[in-house]
């Protein structure tokens, strides 16, 4: 079931569910500029066995409104509109599984709505919390000096983003996706080619968007509430990431209190279908724990 939900004055966003709707909600937290049919088919189809799954699109990506020039708003923002989505659908807790910005969110979810979440599940994403990484070794290793991007999409995202077109956009989205794979499981350029192709027809347009990279990072710190966190959470490592690299994942599990850490090996910063049971059957342990 589709529906359009109003999250703030002038501001609708697309939200998606499936399952049934008296089955534990589980919401899907999707990544910057991500559309919420970045959450494969594969994966929502047998989470939706045992969940409501509701996915959405963030502000400025797919069919939900796109005002971040007109109004711009603070990355913060994004998490309280995924609380706005929980609430238009009468849920009062859920199960929240976040990946890349949407893992940040997710932290930000544990911090500040504690109450609201049944368990979170954080894929991809830096820990919000100024506490070091202690390495197997003993040393303690400030977050700012963790490893960082890998140079190949640093390079990227270097690259002026220009319109030539909806069959330039979809190549540049498919090399962009090739790039977070992380090179251990082959990349299957067909199938994001074709996940772009249902993303663009599902937001009406080809536009590539960067509200969320111009938005405002600031306030996003939440070192001490994760530090004292109660909602069981999932950190999921990924060996080939390029995005947060080992030992990001790590860090994520040392500065969230009582994280669990379950590794998806060859899994990079992306979805490929390699990944879908191993992510599914973690995904559904923690739920089913919580």
């Amino acid at each position: 079931m589709e529906r359009f939900v109003d999250v703030a004055p002038g501001v609708r966003l697309w939200v998606e569910e499936r399952g049934t709707s008296d089955a534990p909600a589980l919401l899907l937290v999707m990544g910057a500029q991500a559309s919420g049919l970045g959450w494969p088919e594969e994966l929502v189809e047998p989470l939706a066995e045992r969940h409501r799954v509701i996915r959405y699109d963030h502000r400025d990506t797919g069919r939900s409104t796109w005002s971040f020039d007109e109004q711009p708003y603070p990355l913060t923002a994004l998490a309280e509109d995924a609380v706005a989505v929980l609430d238009a659908l009468d849920v009062d807790r859920a199960h929240v599984v976040g990946m890349s910005l949407g893992g940040m969110l997710t932290q930000l979810l544990v911090a500040d709505h504690p109450e609201r979440l049944l368990s979170a599940t954080v894929i991809g994403a830096n820990a919000l919390s100024s506490v070091p990484y202690v390495a197997p070794d003993g040393r303690r290793v400030p977050p700012e000096e963790l490893p960082g991007v890998a140079p190949e999409l640093v390079e990227l995202w270097s690259r002026p983003v220009e319109d030539h077109g909806p069959e330039a956009e979809l190549e540049r989205r498919v090399e962009h996706w090739r790039a977070l794979g992380g090179g251990v499981i082959p990349f299957d350029a067909d199938r994001a080619r074709d996940l772009e192709r249902r993303i663009i027809a599902h937001t009406g347009h080809h536009h590539a968007g960067s509200a969320h990279a111009r938005a405002d990072y600031a306030g996003m710190d939440r070192t001490e509430q994760l530090a004292r966190n109660r909602v069981p959470t999932l950190i999921i490592s990924a060996p080939a990431e390029p995005v947060t690299p080992p030992p990001h994942a790590e860090h994520l599990a040392q500065a969230i209190r009582g994280a669990r850490l379950v590794e998806v090996p060859g899994m990079g910063h992306a979805l490929p279908r390699e990944v879908h049971a191993p992510l599914t059957a973690a995904i559904l342990d923690h739920t089913g724990r919580s």
